[in-house]
């Protein structure tokens, strides 16, 4: 029994994937493609990709936003979830890391389910809720520039339905956020974050320190 959360340490981290991750040869050969980049510290563990297929099978989600596409990882892994009907909005405006992620998901035979919006994130999300596309959908993931996850949240608050899921990635920031020294505009801007979802009566959360720290936040 413990009354704290365990340290992994890498051989423990090891042990824990190997029975229990079960990561099909596409999301592995594009993990092991991004770990080729100079940014590949901005890939997801693929334990939270994991998760984040089971969350969407556990709610039957069907339509999902992404804000922050990177190489596809994490879209990639809930596209596969997904049922046939399922669609993803994904929100990016790096050309080439998105064209990586486009190159896999054709490879995965999901393409089809993800729409790629290369635009500023806020644009896609306020053209949304012009669209009257709020309170519709099921599941949304946040990982993208820190400065903006309040602006990104308050947008998708508004598009989630009441019951639906948003995750946000990166709310422990590799420790930083509790260093009362750190005060550097990312760090103050996921702290701030951090704050306002903490006291927000309009939802629940529940903070997971997997990756780099990952928020489960639902819609009442």
């Amino acid at each position: 029994m413990s009354n704290q959360t365990i340290n992994l340490n890498d051989t423990l981290y090891q042990y824990m994937l190997s029975i229990s991750l079960h990561e099909p040869d596409v999301l592995r050969s594009l993990r092991e493609t991004t770990l080729k980049l100079s940014s590949h510290n901005m890939q997801i563990a693929p334990e939270q990709g994991q998760l984040m297929a089971f969350l969407i099978e556990l709610i039957n989600a069907e339509k999902t936003l992404e804000i922050g596409v990177y190489t596809g990882y994490s879209s990639l892994a809930v596209a596969l979830a997904l049922p046939e009907t399922g669609k993803i909005i994904a929100c990016d405006i790096n050309t080439e890391t998105s064209a990586i992620a486009q190159d896999f998901w054709q490879k995965a035979g999901i393409a089809y389910k993800i729409e790629l919006r290369l635009a500023p994130a806020i644009e896609t999300l306020d053209s949304l809720i012009k669209q009257n596309h709020s309170n519709s959908f099921d599941f949304i993931f946040i990982d993208a520039d820190k400065n903006n996850y309040l602006n990104y949240y308050e947008r998708s608050l508004t598009l989630l339905r009441p019951g639906g899921l948003m995750l946000v990635d990166n709310v422990l920031w590799s420790g930083r956020v509790a260093d009362r020294h750190n005060h550097d505009k990312q760090t103050q801007a996921i702290r701030e974050f951090n704050q306002v979802i903490y006291h927000d009566k309009n939802i629940s959360i529940c903070l997971i320190p997997i990756g780099d720290g990952l928020t489960l936040i639902r819609k009442r």
